[in-house]
């Protein structure tokens, strides 16, 4: 019968790259999540019920000095000061939270790891940090390898690059990148959206709460629940009644712009865009609810993307719970790793421990076989067939 595997999920958020790994084999169970986030944590422990969640820093619960022996480490240290949005800062203290998983992986004894984080890291000092901690220090029985890889390349109905580095312990089969299944081919926002319908729900969340950890929290809301919209001035309407499909900032008549957009004619074609239906959308952020931060224009409805929307673009089922405010939730939901591209990280750990599993029984027989039998002894008694 084969053997499920156990995971430790770090930085969990509201789980996707768990829930990833789970719909490539229900193998892959949950064990450990530990989030700091309160509304994601409740989420993750709602959704994956069998694991133990710690809603608490990496490192108190590292005091605690639990950590559980697992097959598997993922996870996605904190990125904001590496993300090509906004103000870069190498020395944010957040980014040094990867220090944190390293020391969880090796006392996990965990087989492998995967790390998920922005291309950035890749070219930070911090990558450079971590290489030397795999070459000589927590992580010296480890050995990995880093790609970039589009999650739309993975059937994910968004362009969302990321760095994921696949880790492996020295005494185990090597993980292999996962082939891409959709290059050349990918999903598309038409079809992600298709039952999906334009007109949404209303503004606010249901007046629902639950108690997590000894404290209230908002819902649970099923996906299809948050299928929100905004309060938009009028102002807003009459600027998205002249973005046309596929469209940006640059198609609202002169006096409906405001004084920034006025003075600037170039930059980003994404600000206040609409959606493209024949392509992937861009990445999912945690603020796609503001079409001011991005192509984040529903394809042909005057409003941003819901909730609901950047789920299913993201790749979450329409019947997953949710916990917290509205933006706690968007947060949750723009800070996730796409399902698609967690199954494909997921197959290839299947790949390699079932590769391992297969080797190491071969090996058996060939030991069994390539041993020679002992002649008999002289006058010894004729073997009973």
């Amino acid at each position: 019968m084969p053997k499920d595997f156990a995971t430790l999920d770090l930085f969990a958020g509201a789980g996707g790259l768990s829930q990833g790994l789970r719909s490539a084999s229900s193998r892959f169970h949950a064990h450990t999540a530990v989030e700091f986030d309160r509304a994601a944590a409740a989420t993750y422990a709602h959704n994956s019920p069998e694991a133990d969640v710690h809603p608490m820093p990496i490192e108190a619960w590292l005091d605690l000095g639990r950590v559980p022996q697992v097959d598997v480490v993922v996870g996605g240290p904190p990125c904001q000061g590496f993300s090509a949005l906004g103000k870069q800062d190498i020395h944010d203290e957040r980014n040094r939270l990867w220090m944190h998983y390293a020391l969880a992986v090796r006392e996990s004894k965990a087989k492998y790891f995967v790390i998920e984080n922005v291309p950035q890291f890749r070219r930070s000092p911090q990558f450079e940090l971590f290489r030397r901690e795999i070459a000589e220090g927590t992580l010296r029985d480890y050995d990995f390898d880093v790609q970039d890889l589009n999650a739309a390349d993975y059937g994910a109905p968004q362009a969302r690059k990321r760095t994921i580095v696949l880790g492996h312990r020295k005494d185990v089969r090597p993980l292999e990148f996962p082939d891409a299944t959709h290059a050349g081919n990918p999903m598309t926002v038409a079809e992600a959206f298709a039952g999906v319908p334009s007109k949404t729900r209303g503004i606010d969340l249901p007046d629902r709460w639950s108690h997590f950890d000894g404290n209230p929290v908002r819902g649970p809301f099923t996906l299809d629940e948050l299928h929100l919209t905004r309060n938009y001035t009028d102002l807003s309407l009459k600027r998205f009644a002249h973005i046309g499909p596929g469209q940006n900032r640059f198609a609202i008549p002169h006096e409906l712009l405001s004084p920034c957009w006025r003075r600037h004619t170039s930059g980003s074609g994404d600000v206040m865009g609409r959606l493209h239906l024949d392509k992937p959308s861009v990445t999912i952020r945690t603020e796609f609810f503001k079409p001011e931060k991005g192509r984040y224009l529903h394809p042909s409805a005057h409003r941003a993307i819901t909730h609901l929307e950047a789920g299913v673009l993201q790749g979450f089922p329409r019947d997953s719970m949710w916990f917290g405010s509205k933006l706690d939730i968007a947060r949750q939901i723009g800070n996730a790793v796409p399902i698609p591209l967690g199954a494909a990280i997921g197959r290839s750990l299947l790949a390699a421990i079932d590769g391992a599993a297969v080797e190491h029984a071969f090996d058996v027989i060939d030991h069994i076989d390539g041993v020679d039998v002992l002649p008999e002894p002289k006058n010894a008694p004729a073997t009973v067939r």
